[in-house]
């Protein structure tokens, strides 16, 4: 049996090799062609050859600020507004009614079966109510969700798409802990509902939540459709419109962002893997 399993193991690491080298060249040979792309100048001019200046360009490209800053306010919003809606309502289904378990995960993953194109078409049908509600106090709140400075539809938008990845994050947690046990011993000892979420249960689910956390800010700085369709001028959107103008620039643009979320990513399981660690 020894000599079996012995026999077996150098195919299972050669299969491991195989899919690792696919995913690396999958991803890979893209992000080295783009990067080409950004620094090799076609021609026989002065400027031709190589030429890194397009990431010289990014902190003073037009515009950059701005949709960068809109896309940060609303991925900040949506974490707030997703968490405080997942959390609770997770915790609560463990406690008290753990048969709505599975109804809590297909509501949660329902985003993605919905393609984001017919979900913004529904959000534009639904936005086109207001002209018959003009007479009513609801108008006004129809015009407020749509501020160019800050769109409220966008965040609820991102909220909806982002619940799949945040119930997962949290509900990976949330095994890994005995919630009705911390709980009822908190409960007992005289905290409050608000510190046990704030200083027993949180504390215990940061991994969790920074996955969350990170996920969602994923989310809102890469999507596109939505925001293109309402007609407004995200991080993504605007990368894509400079594409138009400064082609070199906006795949840099993409490279830097892109390369900043995988460093977010590889701390983010670092520091998860450290504190397992000295658990």
């Amino acid at each position: 049996m020894a000599g079996v399993s012995t026999a077996r193991r150098p195919a299972r690491l050669n299969s491991r090799h195989f899919v690792l080298l696919a995913g690396a060249l999958y991803f890979g040979v893209p992000m080295v062609a783009s990067f080409l792309f950004t620094v090799l100048v076609p021609g026989d001019g002065p400027d031709s050859g190589w030429n890194p200046s397009a990431y010289g360009r990014i902190l003073s490209a037009d515009g950059i600020g701005a949709s960068l800053g809109l896309s940060l306010t609303l991925a900040a919003a949506t974490i707030v507004i997703v968490l405080a809606l997942t959390l609770p309502a997770m915790v609560a289904i463990r406690l008290w009614a753990p048969r709505l378990r599975p109804v809590l995960e297909v509501l949660c993953m329902l985003p993605l079966v919905v393609p984001p194109i017919t979900f913004v078409a529904g959000i534009k049908r639904t936005l086109t109510w207001q002209e018959p509600l003009s007479a009513t106090p609801l108008y006004g709140t129809f015009i407020a969700v749509q501020d160019p400075s800050f769109p409220v539809v966008l965040v609820l938008a991102y909220t909806v798409l982002a619940l799949p990845f945040v119930y997962r994050a949290l509900d990976a947690g949330l095994r890994t802990m005995d919630v009705r046990t911390l709980v009822e011993a908190s409960r007992n000892l005289g905290a409050s509902w608000p510190q046990v979420f704030l200083t027993v249960l949180m504390p215990n689910l940061r991994s969790a939540l920074a996955s969350a956390c990170f996920l969602t800010l994923a989310l809102v700085l890469g999507e596109y459709t939505v925001a293109a369709l309402l007609n407004y001028e995200t991080f993504p959107v605007w990368i894509v419109w400079r594409s138009g103008v400064d082609p070199q620039l906006s795949v840099a643009i993409s490279i830097f962002s892109l390369a900043l979320t995988w460093l977010l990513l590889l701390a983010l399981s670092t520091a998860g893997a450290r504190r397992k660690d000295m658990a």
